[in-house]
């Protein structure tokens, strides 16, 4: 199989995911003090003021399934007693750390000096830590965001997040790092997230051009990676994007589609929304089952998990705080299900989509809860048929190539039909 083809940003994210996997495995030399959170709802900036490295374990997780590794991780993790309906991120996580805690970038991943569950919106995260707790013996803090379940924030709400960061969050990171809260630092670290934000939602929203430039799906997954996980707040970061924002309006200008793994898509015949997280073990395979056809995803939201950023949201460093406490809340999947059908809706309607696909996952109860409802709501609002198919996380057990792909090629002929109706 020939290299997959790669634009210059993801050359550049690469070199930068290299660079931070290679500072942790010198933190227990550097004395660096290591962070392990999750992606939605990180408090990234926050954790970069008291000069501290962040490791998402979703991020390993979800790495190691497109290497190949984490089909015998998931197995060593059964092994010690974990239930095959467990999400495969967690048993993947555990498997790893069991076989030597090697991280994405081939390097020994260091303990945690301190565990921050800063996301509540999935019930697995805190049992996740808890075991993590358990094989780490460290300093575990629980930031608690409460679920929009009436599809809004409440003052109430905000305040008692707020109280939350000042009496335990901030503490327990002074006492791990030896610093002292510095605002200044903060505001800094926010700032630079804002500037990001800025030019990433010009990326997201170049979807909304006939043809697209980018692929709001499968090559979007690497756009936000830098930004939803260790390098929001930072120059690097700010840096990524702006050269990101400048590739793709190039793209745009000319009139070209998006990159693939096969090389640049042109003429886009689909343009469809997406919801839930895609396959990592078969990633390639599965991008590749929709270029052939000359779909391209437009929009996505699998992509706002870690910030509805294209909603207006930006880091406020005017409100330190407070700001962070907005943005746990907004996650898309602390979002209640009329939320996720309008965003749906709202982007099958803005992006120009003739159709709209759920990837239901097997062992993600934060996604696959309710998408059925999703389904029949949104096909009820705007008139198009959706596809439904079904994979996993990083479990390849559960990843079926023909019968994805023919469910895929029955939608696609389902949409020339549809379109062949009107031109009647």
């Amino acid at each position: 199989m020939a290299e997959a083809l790669k634009d210059r940003s993801m050359v550049l994210q690469k070199e930068m995911i290299a660079n931070h996997f290679e500072r942790l495995a010198q933190a227990p030399e550097t004395g660096e003090k290591v962070v392990y959170t999750f992606v939605p709802g990180n408090l990234t900036e926050l954790i970069r003021s008291f000069g501290a490295l962040p490791v998402l374990p979703e991020i390993n997780a979800l790495q190691s399934g497109m290497r190949k590794l984490s089909g015998e991780y998931i197995a060593e993790a059964e092994r010690a007693g974990h239930s095959e309906d467990v999400c495969t991120y967690v048993k993947c996580d555990i498997g790893m750390m069991r076989a030597g805690n090697i991280g994405p970038g081939g390097t020994k991943l260091p303990k945690p000096d301190l565990l921050l569950l800063s996301y509540t919106g999935c019930y697995t995260f805190m049992k996740w830590f808890e075991l993590l707790r358990e094989e780490y013996d460290c300093p575990t803090v629980m930031f608690h965001v409460p679920y929009q379940g009436d599809g809004k924030l409440e003052p109430e709400h905000r305040e008692y997040m707020l109280r939350q960061l000042r009496e335990q969050v901030i503490p327990a990171l002074e006492k791990v790092t030896g610093r002292k809260y510095d605002e200044e630092k903060l505001r800094h670290h926010l700032q630079l997230s804002a500037m990001a934000e800025d030019d990433l939602v010009a990326v997201l929203q170049a979807g909304k051009t006939v043809p697209s430039p980018i692929d709001g799906y499968f090559g979007t997954v690497y756009y936000v990676g830098p930004i939803f996980s260790a390098f929001r707040g930072t120059q690097e970061g700010v840096d990524y994007y702006r050269a990101l924002r400048e590739e793709v309006e190039e793209r745009s200008a000319l009139g070209l589609g998006p990159i693939t793994p096969e090389g640049p898509l042109e003429g886009e015949k689909y343009r469809l929304v997406v919801e839930g997280p895609p396959n990592w073990t078969h990633f390639r395979d599965f991008w590749k089952m929709f270029a052939d056809e000359k779909a391209v995803v437009v929009a996505s939201t699998y992509t706002k998990v870690g910030g509805t950023y294209d909603f207006g949201f930006r880091h406020d460093p005017n409100d330190p705080l407070g700001t962070m406490a907005d943005y746990c809340s907004g996650c898309y999947t602390n979002l209640n299900l009329p939320a996720r059908i309008d965003m749906i809706v709202r982007y099958i309607e803005e992006y120009k989509a003739d159709g709209f696909l759920i990837n239901s996952v097997k062992s993600c109860n934060s996604f696959s809860a309710g998408q059925l409802m999703i389904l029949r709501e949104v096909e009820k609002r705007t008139g198009i048929p959706g596809a439904f198919i079904e994979s996993d996380l990083v479990d390849p057990r559960y990843f079926s190539a023909a019968n994805i792909k023919n469910r895929l090629e029955s939608y696609f002929q389902m949409i020339d039909a549809r379109r062949a109706g009107r031109t009647a």
